[in-house]
């Protein structure tokens, strides 16, 4: 990760200035601060707060800043503070004595609290990933979730729930994500134990990440039927468990389930959580694909995911016209791209319903068509052509792809003259499956909304009013800095 340009002071270069970034050492001591009075008065939303104020300045953070950070908070030689010194770069280690022998402000917050001595394993852990220095990382996790067993505080859940997160992101990225599978099972049982619903919902998603990493589907399955009901806290972690259950659906062939909760979750996620959305994406395309239908081209060009859906545009393509020709070859030019996005397999089911879209197309271009040149306009490359396309044709008759007779004796298809739709239930059917999104989205919109406790019962002063209206102004503002961080 590239660090930003600092400016230079117009000062002169003194040898007792501190070498810590004057911009964000104050900013760690203001969110320290606020950390302490949250706890104080077990208020989650302050913990809230310091959190998204910390994503903001992750890109400043350097090590003397983290170690004047480190003078500041915790008590000089006790064991988290030596601990976490030791997981920053050496050679920085003068210039965080010279902070801590230059700073002239009394260290005031050194109370030991958990919540502060857990923010700082977090602030370490987020630094020594983006400097990629994924060993002394997956270090200070484990030590960081071994401290996170000892306390017991719903001040601590949002915090224990990003550790959750960068804990197993240090093993994911060093390839050793099988290790962590029993502890996390183990903090998962915890938190439940404990009722952390944020920290369930986390380890939840973590769990599944896990267990689809190793095409684990069935157990993966197991856990999701079994585990705590999902109660979306978090929109950032209900979007995640969306995607999970909507791949899990498409392996297990529940094509229907999978396409809703695909879409449901690239709809929820921010626009900023761009990756996310072209994964979203990616597999909703090829459900929708698997279920017969063929994505509309404003779902290709939305902006930003042009390049990243460009094979699976070529890919619908292929299966509109219902050349398998054209397929095969798709196929193999983005090959490694459908492997890297782990659905070759799924790809590979597509055969079948390009088959069947050709056949569909023929079927309504001609009124009678000998089976030898079904067999050449699907272009079966089997031992036996004839003998497929009378299967084919015979199987999609019976499933009421295409309504037509199979005429044995001649070997010809016969095609039935095409209804008028509107006579129909096709018609209903669609108005009734949106009418039924509509309304659940309108319910899902009145379970999201939070009303103020004993609300009906007190009648709020003035004074309470304002309070209210001025923190409903700074959760909008750092709304969009949650989504953008989250992801």
């Amino acid at each position: 990760m590239t660090q930003d340009v600092e400016m230079a002071d117009q000062a002169p270069p003194s040898k007792s200035l501190s070498s810590a970034d004057p911009s964000v050492l104050p900013h760690l001591k203001e969110i320290a601060s606020l950390i302490e009075t949250g706890a104080y008065a077990r208020e989650v939303r302050r913990i809230s707060r310091a959190v998204r104020l910390t994503m903001v300045l992750r890109k400043k953070l350097k090590a003397s800043s983290l170690g004047a950070f480190l003078n500041y908070v915790l008590v000089p030689g006790s064991d988290v503070h030596s601990r976490l010194s030791s997981f920053l770069p050496k050679e920085d280690e003068h210039d965080m004595e010279v902070d801590s022998a230059t700073s002239g402000t009394p260290a005031s917050v050194k109370h030991s609290l958990p919540e502060l001595e857990i923010y700082c394993y977090l602030l370490v852990l987020i630094f020594l990933i983006d400097q990629k220095k994924y060993d002394e990382a997956k270090a200070c996790s484990s030590a960081s979730i071994a401290r996170l067993k000892t306390v017991n505080r719903r001040t601590v859940d949002i915090l224990a729930s990003r550790l959750y997160f960068y804990y197993s992101l240090c093993y994911e990225l060093t390839g050793d994500l099988a290790e962590i599978r029993g502890n996390l099972l183990a903090l998962h049982r915890i938190a439940t134990l404990r009722r952390d619903e944020l920290g369930q919902e986390t380890l939840l998603n973590l769990l599944l990440r896990n267990y689809l990493h190793y095409n684990l589907y069935d157990q993966a399955e197991k856990l999701r039927s079994k585990a705590p009901h999902f109660e979306a806290h978090s929109n950032q972690q209900f979007c995640r468990y969306l995607f999970y259950l909507g791949k899990i659906r498409t392996i297990q062939l529940e094509y229907t389930d999978a396409k809703e909760s695909l879409l449901q979750a690239a709809r929820k996620a921010p626009q900023a959580a761009l990756g996310f959305r072209v994964q979203c994406n990616k597999w909703a395309i090829i459900v929708r694909l698997l279920l017969g239908e063929i994505p509309e081209r404003t779902v290709f060009m939305q902006k930003g995911m042009e390049k990243a859906l460009r094979p699976y545009f070529e890919l619908t393509n292929a299966v509109r016209i219902g050349d398998l020709e054209l397929f095969k070859n798709v196929a193999e030019k983005f090959s490694s791209t459908f492997g890297s996005d782990r659905t070759n397999n799924l790809i590979v089911r597509l055969r079948h319903n390009v088959i069947r879209t050709g056949l569909r197309n023929i079927s309504i271009s001609y009124s009678r068509i000998s089976l030898t040149d079904v067999a050449k306009k699907l272009r079966l490359d089997s031992p036996n052509p004839v003998a497929d396309a009378e299967s084919i044709v015979s199987k999609a008759i019976r499933d009421g792809a295409i309504d037509a007779t199979l005429d044995h004796a001649n070997g010809w298809m016969v095609s039935k003259e095409t209804g008028d739709i509107y006579s129909t239930n096709e018609p209903q059917i669609a108005f009734n499956s949106r009418i039924a999104f509509c309304l659940n989205m309108h319910n899902e919109a009145v379970r999201a909304l939070r009303f103020p406790p004993n609300s009906h019962k007190e009648k709020e002063s003035a004074e309470k009013r304002r309070e209210r209206q001025q923190q409903e102004q700074e959760l909008a503002q750092h709304i969009a800095e949650e989504d953008d961080d989250d992801f």
